[in-house]
């Protein structure tokens, strides 16, 4: 599962600016002046049709340092098959986000670390936990989308008996993401707490102005790691490709994170500090 494309689902793929093969016979990318990329076309805070979600913009910082003229996207859902239907037929050249670890592609080198993080309304009892562990989350209502890391914990520390279990598989083109979802209900007191994804939570809880606390899960002692390193996912054959990519991370960390914090997204520095600027 790509942790950054948690909550798009069930889409119909669209016609995509495809062109004939993603490499030459001695490696190199078809139109160096095209950066082709593989999306979802409904799964903000990341991609959306209109060009809104980070990774979008992260996409137009990539094809300015690389030279590139234009972007263009290869529109597919992140549903089993996502990587064979796009990066692999050839179809586009670069995932932007791709969670580290994951053989279905090659990673390059990391450019940002998130975890999940547990939300909660300010003024709440809960507030100060900071971990799945912690006593005050015991017999409350914590919404949680099914089969993510999260539950597991949330399972060993008889949590989910409790708990609010939102779908992971949700067609975002015709109902909201499953994190603005949870700010909703918890707005509305139907659950006490959530646990998401960062990225989501933050850029839900400030697109909806949610005064809420978002606190990344980074203290776990026991159980599933909450902390992913979140890459661009190519092609194992693209080695030079990825060395380019990595040039571009290394030289831009700084710009990169400007426009994830600009999304609200919790980033942590590999010590498990959040980095603000």
């Amino acid at each position: 599962m790509v942790l950054p494309m948690l909550g798009a689902l069930a889409l119909m793929p669209s016609g995509a600016q495809a062109q004939s093969a993603g490499l030459g016979a001695a490696g190199e990318l078809v139109d160096p002046d095209i950066l082709r990329v593989c999306a979802d076309p409904s799964n903000m805070p990341f991609t959306d049709k209109s060009g809104q979600g980070f990774e979008n913009k992260l996409a137009n910082l990539v094809a300015q340092k690389t030279g590139r003229k234009s972007v263009a996207y290869t529109w597919f859902p992140t549903v089993m098959g996502f990587v064979r239907n796009t990066l692999s037929a050839h179809r586009c050249d670069i995932i932007m986000g791709y969670a580290q670890g994951d053989d279905l592609v090659q990673n390059t080198n990391a450019y940002y670390r998130s975890s999940y993080v547990l939300v909660v309304p300010k003024g709440s009892a809960i507030e100060g936990a900071d971990t799945i562990e912690d006593p005050k989350l015991t017999g409350k209502r914590i919404g949680v989308v099914e089969r993510t890391p999260p539950t597991a914990n949330m399972a060993a520390n008889k949590l989910l008996r409790t708990a609010k279990i939102y779908p992971l598989a949700v067609d975002t083109r015709v109902t909201e993401s499953m994190a603005e979802r949870m700010l909703r209900d918890m707005k509305a007191g139907q659950i006490d707490a959530a646990i998401l994804w960062g990225p989501m939570a933050g850029y839900y809880a400030k697109e909806m102005k949610a005064d809420v606390t978002i606190v990344p899960l980074v203290k776990e002692k026991n159980g599933e790691r909450m902390a992913y390193r979140i890459t661009m996912g190519v092609r194992p054959s693209d080695q030079e490709w990825k060395r380019t990519l990595n040039k571009v991370i290394r030289e831009n960390q700084k710009e990169i994170n400007k426009i994830l914090l600009d999304y609200n997204v919790p980033l942590m520095d590999e010590h498990d500090n959040q980095i603000t600027q």
